[in-house]
């Protein structure tokens, strides 16, 4: 997946894992949004974000 390679090229010198995490999200989110061809359904946010359970995400997405 492609946020995991950015993850991995991420300069470990920084300690703010707040912010880390945040900038994790939105590329998560930014990557949905690239490959759908529509605006995302708010369950669909929840489940890119993993806010929603396993069995309900791929219902929500699927």
């Amino acid at each position: 997946m492609e946020v995991r390679a950015v993850r991995d090229g991420l300069d470990l010198r920084v300690h703010d894992r707040v912010a880390l995490d945040e900038i994790d999200l939105y590329a998560e989110v930014l990557s949905a949004v690239a490959a759908s061809d529509r605006a995302l359904t708010v369950a669909e946010l929840d489940a890119v974000l993993g806010l929603l359970p396993a069995a309900a995400a791929s219902v929500a997405v699927g």
